[in-house]
């Protein structure tokens, strides 16, 4: 029996038999001779069956399934990946913008403080300069 036709031979037979009770109208005593003539059926089949043959497309279908579901984790991962670094990147900008909105005012102060400062100093200069001008100049005694 070939490869692809096994999981189509069980599927149909289990889906003929399911739907042939289901649709026969027949006596209880004649579906069970049916159920079991197709029993018996199944079982020669099974019968001829390669079990190293299954027991590989078993092994192929679960290193697909394997394949499949590392890929899907790869995808997953990247998109959330993405996701989390534009996150981060919209927290940031907030970061920045809320640390320059809270240090505007201090560094307003500040600077307005450095601003006085130096405006005292250089009136306390000017000031100095200008009491060193309006006095007249000692003589040295000789």
């Amino acid at each position: 029996m070939k490869k692809n036709n096994f999981g189509k031979f069980v599927a149909g037979a289990a889906v003929g038999a399911g739907l042939g009770l289901l649709f026969a109208p027949k006596t209880g005593k004649e579906m069970r001779k049916e159920l079991k003539k197709k029993i018996d059926e199944l079982i020669e089949k099974t019968k001829e069956i390669d079990v190293d043959e299954v027991k590989e497309n078993i092994l192929n279908k679960i290193d697909e399934i394997e394949a499949e579901l590392q890929d899907l984790d790869k995808e997953k991962v990247l998109k959330i990946a993405k996701e989390k670094a534009s996150d981060i990147e919209q927290k940031t900008k907030e970061l920045v913008e809320m640390a320059m909105d809270s240090a505007k005012p201090k560094l307003e102060k500040m600077a307005d403080d450095v601003r006085k400062s130096a405006i005292k100093s250089m009136k306390a200069v000017i000031k100095k300069l200008e009491a060193t001008e309006t006095k007249p100049a000692k003589k040295k005694a000789n």
